[in-house]
């Protein structure tokens, strides 16, 4: 029994930090040197902005990330959420000032490129950036955590530039600014508010970890401004995680709804193949609920399509439209074929030009 006690013990010893706890003056001076934007930090700002918009333009998942780890803009950040843990009004001023101001040059810049670059196709990279939802806010929320804890260490390591690129606070703001610039309003909603996330996620840690670590307090705040303070953190803390809470659980019956869809399209290819039908394109719409099947080939009974549209509750796929397209007449254009019907029109032209040569001989 002992040896589990002493087991247990220097397990939690393993987790505590004071130990390598760097000293708070030095953690305070590195803190406060980063939340200031000038200088150095000012022009490595501006041109974060335009790697990361460049980056997004072009689709470039190497170049935004090169972004997030050259822009300094998460210092405000950690700055505001420790000067509220430490009670530093001067701190927590400058870094909200800072801040805000990163926050409109980043989007007046990203608005201004976006307004004048002829690519004006959001890429994936951007479409990433929209849709944010609960897991995003544990992303931040562990981001902060980390960078927080490398910062009041003394063994930093190469944790800031990691928590840079998983937290990816550059790319969102830039894409507010692609919203902005192409009048397309739900890019500039969505990116910020995922902007926002990790804002109010990454003080919180920060807020929360200065506390666990009892930096000393500059000022000695009365009770009732105390208490009025942690009820405004509440408050814009689940302000902020609810919106994300309904995107995810959206996120989640969205995933499951393809998974089923796949599901059923996968057996009737393979269990019920139809003679001298060729399944060219899939489309799956799993907002609207809706599956679209284009098929090549003879065309298919009407009997068939019915049979088939009842077999969707099988699948629960109750609330579906099964919406079947064929022949290539029925396509948008050539290329919503996919390289399967490709080959079948070059085989069919290879059997004509065979024919001609017979009827010729």
């Amino acid at each position: 029994m002992e040896k589990l006690f002493n087991y247990i013990r220097r397990t939690v010893d393993a987790f505590k930090l004071n130990n390598e706890k760097e000293e708070f003056e030095l953690i305070y001076t590195s803190i406060d040197n980063g939340v200031v934007f000038k200088g150095t930090n000012l022009w490595i700002l501006v041109f974060a902005i335009f790697i990361c918009s460049l980056g997004l333009n072009v689709n470039s998942a190497a170049v935004v990330i090169g972004a997030m780890l050259v822009s300094p803009i998460m210092g405000p950040i950690i700055g505001m959420g420790f000067g509220i843990a430490t009670t530093d009004l001067t701190l927590l001023k400058k870094a909200l000032y800072n801040y805000l101001f990163a926050g409109i040059v980043g989007i007046i810049a990203s608005t201004l490129y976006f307004s004048l670059t002829p690519i004006n196709v959001a890429q994936t990279e951007m479409l990433a950036r929209t849709s944010p939802n609960i897991y995003d806010v544990l992303i931040a929320f562990f981001g902060g955590l980390a960078g927080i804890v490398a910062i009041a260490s003394k063994m930093k390591g190469n944790v800031i530039p990691g928590v840079a690129i998983a937290t990816a606070l550059m790319p969102p703001l830039c894409t507010a600014g692609y919203g902005l610039a192409t009048f397309q309003l739900e890019f500039f909603f969505g990116a910020f508010y995922l902007f926002f996330i990790n804002t109010v996620f990454i003080s919180l840690a920060t807020l929360l970890t200065a506390r666990i670590l009892k930096f000393p307090q500059k000022e000695n705040l009365d009770s009732k401004i105390a208490k009025r303070t942690n009820r405004i953190i509440l408050a814009i803390t689940i302000l902020t995680i609810i919106p994300s809470i309904y995107f995810g659980y959206t996120m989640v019956q969205q995933d499951r709804y393809n998974q089923k869809a796949e599901e059923f399209i996968k057996s009737e290819i393979a269990t019920h193949p139809i003679p001298n039908v060729y399944l060219l394109n899939q489309e799956v719409d799993a907002a609207n609920q809706k599956i679209t099947l284009t098929y090549g080939g003879e065309l298919i009974p009407k009997e068939e399509q019915e049979a088939m549209k009842r077999k969707l509750p099988i699948f629960k796929l109750e609330n579906t439209t099964l919406e079947i397209k064929q022949g290539f007449a029925n396509l948008k254009d050539q290329e919503d074929i996919n390289p399967l019907a490709a080959e079948l029109l070059a085989k069919e032209k290879l059997i004509t030009s065979i024919r001609d040569e017979l009827k010729i001989k």
